[in-house]
């Protein structure tokens, strides 16, 4: 009897011993059965790394929306707005330039590149980081981008430009509504940060007027410095004075009149012809009166603004002329001339 219970006993120690033991498996037995055993979550320290490779993705992903005046969710909105754009979630050629785009018009394979500041007066610098570096302070994987990329240039090379405007529509999504989103707002964050390297005063800007200049950049982009007007008269305000408090400011600002020249002098450019129905939108937020009645203020803009005008190819009159006399010739032609000169008489 004492004999069956040492041995018990001795079972007993034996599990427990094992159960103990057990408690920190090896990493060859957490290896074993892949099936149990949750996946391995990439470290916050990599996440880090990653953000790292881009001093523009860490500035961007830490700007402070708190002191605008307007939302970054407006903005956003309007950005999206499909009577523009649209929202299109496949790689697209740009109409201008037959650039990929994507969702409310990201651009997907714009390079780094320099701004300097060349304002002295402004401290505020630009920047402009390439489309992956976005990309990736998006949250998204490099590597979705460079299959995306390859897709579209496979596309361009083998279909026509028409064809590929004319399959648009129908192109199998390459991302979903939030990564459209994701890229939006980095984009749209990145727009109100140069914003403010443009114009001096952004910050004494009514919301509306904030709104405009990012919408600016966002679809201008750096060649936004070459409107010269513009950007002059937005900064004319504190020319020759490197510090000037937000009251003497506002008081020294020709409201209406003021804003009306500075809305003026957008609607002359090229920009504002051949894209109206946003540049309506976007000019139309200048107007110190906007947040009254918004689409009164864009009527005020849509009746100045006048859309571009499309040169037609006309043949010269000789041609015209000589058309006219080829068109009398043979047995149709002379019944035809018959017919109309008689139709003239009578």
């Amino acid at each position: 009897m004492r004999t069956k219970f040492a041995f018990a006993l001795a079972l007993v120690f034996a599990a427990t011993t094992a159960v103990v033991l057990g408690q920190t498996p090896s990493s060859s037995q957490a290896g074993a059965d892949p099936e149990t055993t949750a996946p391995a979550q990439p470290s916050a320290v990599a996440t880090d790394v990653l953000t790292e490779l881009s001093p523009a993705n860490t500035i961007l992903r830490d700007f402070h929306l708190s002191n605008l005046k307007f939302e970054l969710s407006t903005l956003m909105d309007t950005l999206r707005d499909r009577r523009h754009e649209g929202w299109v979630l496949a790689a697209y050629p740009d109409p201008k330039t037959s650039k990929p785009l994507i969702g409310a018009g990201f651009s997907l394979d714009l390079p780094q590149r320099e701004h300097p500041q060349t304002d002295p007066i402004n401290p505020h610098p630009f920047l402009e980081p390439s489309s992956a570096d976005l990309w990736q302070a998006a949250g998204l994987e490099p590597a979705r981008l460079d299959a995306i990329l390859e897709q579209f240039n496979h596309r361009k090379t083998t279909w026509s430009k028409r064809k590929f405007r004319k399959q648009i529509m129908s192109l199998p999504a390459d991302i979903s509504d939030d990564d459209a989103e994701a890229l939006l707002r980095i984009a749209a964050i990145q727009a109100i940060y140069n914003a403010r390297g443009y114009c001096r005063n952004f910050d004494t800007l009514t919301g509306p007027q904030q709104m405009a200049l990012a919408h600016l950049v966002y679809q201008i982009g750096v060649n936004l410095v070459h409107f010269d007007q513009f950007l002059d008269m937005v900064n004319a305000d504190q020319a020759g004075s490197p510090v000037i408090e937000s009251a003497a400011l506002e008081s020294a600002r020709p409201d209406t009149e003021y804003w009306t020249s500075v809305q003026k002098s957008l609607m002359q450019s090229q920009w504002a012809r051949h894209y109206r129905n946003r540049a309506i939108t976007v000019i139309a937020m200048l107007d110190p009166r906007y947040d009254e009645s918004p689409a009164a203020a864009e009527h005020r803009v849509s009746a100045v603004l006048r859309p571009a005008v499309a040169h037609r190819h006309r043949r010269s009159a000789a041609a015209s002329g000589e058309v006219a006399a080829n068109a009398g010739h043979g047995k149709a032609g002379k019944k035809h001339a018959a017919h109309s000169r008689a139709k003239r008489s009578a």
